[in-house]
């Protein structure tokens, strides 16, 4: 089955709900994707909110428009955090750094014995 937009309605801003034909909606902030020639008129609102429902995706006015996989599976990023690790404590690094003091404890002890 190929996907396509069915329903397309102006939310506020640069952000647009559309429908999918597999029975999925999402609202998408097109803001960060009008980059290029064709997308620059869109960066005003007006020409922004003038779109329609045309060969299965969205389109505007100037035939700007993009294909329907591409805003299905568009995730916009924001703000990543990493998740909390464990807490680091003094036996963690103790932990750590064993390896790096048993190579030490070898090399003193193969410099002791070559005195």
């Amino acid at each position: 089955m190929f996907l396509e937009i069915v329903k397309a309605d102006y939310i506020d801003g640069y952000r647009i709900e559309l429908w999918f034909n597999n029975g999925r909606t999402k609202v998408i902030d097109f803001y960060d994707l009008l980059d290029g020639e064709i997308y620059e008129p869109l960066k005003d609102i007006s020409n922004f909110k003038d779109f329609s429902i045309k060969f299965n995706t969205i389109e505007w006015k100037n035939g700007a428009d993009f294909a329907p996989e591409f805003l299905f599976e568009y995730e916009k990023v924001e703000n990543i955090v990493a998740e909390p690790q464990a807490e680091y404590t003094a036996a963690t690094a103790l932990a750590d750094s064993a390896p790096v003091l048993n190579a030490h404890k070898k090399d003193d002890f193969s410099a002791r014995a070559h005195e």
